[in-house]
């Protein structure tokens, strides 16, 4: 029997409880086969092991243990004769993938996580994140200052992440008869560049930390093709919001304290004046198709920076005690909500 069948029998509940703890075992296979570039090795028709062994520099037998373990999952599938093919999900770990998942799975087992993972009853108990405690530093400053590689896998993931969802975002909003739109707090510029791209009239603005602006998406750059018609902001939007526009998009972004969450808000709607348009993206922990993966995030979270995902009920409550006016909550996609907002006159 292969690993494919056995995976199709559902568990007891007691198995799957003991597969459930050692959920650890997963993460690590999938960070190690993303490390070692199986997925790119593996192509079309089914291979040996030892070819892919031999293509990934490995030993054939501990890799036939690592494709077994991540087949029983689905990533990978092993056929009758020994050979392993590609799945849905494993060709999501190649690098040239248009779907791409390598830097998230990469990112969300980054060698911090495992140190922080263990601690998450603390974090429950005292409700705030423990990163500080385990490296003496807030943590973008320790990824920054003592972590640049995981720095550099943030970075990547958060990009790939923002382009994926990007074309989601562009194709949901509708901004005819629009004359700008601001995106706050939205790193490489990526909704803005493809919200240009659908709106050729439409003016866009990108505000964000001075070194994120650094690296914006070439489009955007000078001597882009979407130059003309942008403009590049660096600042923190906790701090002001400089910037005039019809519609503001915040995506992502109102994950973190109540009071950095209040004042990007009140900025927003300072900036904005009445009339102006609010839209409000972002990943919901009540939202039954990503449950799973929003709730797990949230987790992830609390861990590292004392932040949390929101249920619907949470961010109406923290929209409408901003001042703004919810027209509208829509899904973007199986994994992202909208909530259309105004300010009011």
């Amino acid at each position: 029997m292969t690993t494919a069948q056995t995976a199709q029998t559902a568990p007891q509940p007691s198995m799957r409880l003991r597969e459930l703890v050692f959920g650890a075992a997963c993460a690590a296979a999938l960070r190690a086969a993303a490390r070692l570039g199986v997925a790119d090795a593996l192509e079309n028709a089914p291979t040996a092991v030892e070819d892919l062994a031999a293509a990934v520099k490995t030993e054939p037998k501990t890799l036939r243990r690592l494709l077994r373990a991540l087949s029983c999952h689905g990533i990978f599938a092993e056929q009758p004769d020994g050979t392993f093919t590609h799945t849905d999900m494993s060709r999501l770990l190649r690098e040239d993938d248009p779907n791409s998942l390598r830097a998230i799975a990469l990112w969300c087992t980054e060698p911090w996580t495992w140190a922080a993972w263990p601690l998450l009853d603390e974090a429950v108990r005292t409700g705030h994140n423990v990163v500080e405690d385990l490296y003496g530093k807030e943590f973008f400053q320790y990824l920054n200052e003592d972590a640049p590689e995981s720095a550099d896998v943030f970075n990547r993931a958060m990009t790939t992440s923002s382009v994926q969802s990007a074309r989601d975002v562009a194709q949901f909003l509708d901004l005819s008869g629009c004359g700008s739109v601001a995106d706050i707090g939205g790193g490489q510029g990526h909704v803005v560049a493809s919200l240009l791209e659908k709106y050729p009239t439409l003016h866009g603005t990108l505000l964000d930390l001075p070194r994120v602006v650094e690296n914006v998406d070439p489009r955007l750059r000078p001597g882009g093709a979407l130059a003309d018609r942008a403009r590049l902001v660096p600042g923190d939007c906790r701090v002001a919001v400089p910037v005039r526009a019809d519609v503001y998009v915040i995506k992502n972004i109102l994950e973190w304290d109540d009071d950095s969450t209040s004042r990007t808000l009140r900025n927003v709607i300072e900036a904005g004046g009445p009339g102006a348009r609010v839209v409000v993206i972002e990943n919901l922990v009540d939202d039954s198709p990503s449950m799973r993966f929003s709730t797990a995030m949230d987790l992830l979270l609390l861990l590292n920076v004392g932040g949390a995902k929101h249920t619907t009920e949470s961010l109406t409550g923290r929209l409408t005690g901003a001042g703004l006016v919810i027209d509208d909550v829509r899904p973007v996609n199986p994994y992202l909500h909208a909530f259309d907002c105004t300010v009011p006159a």
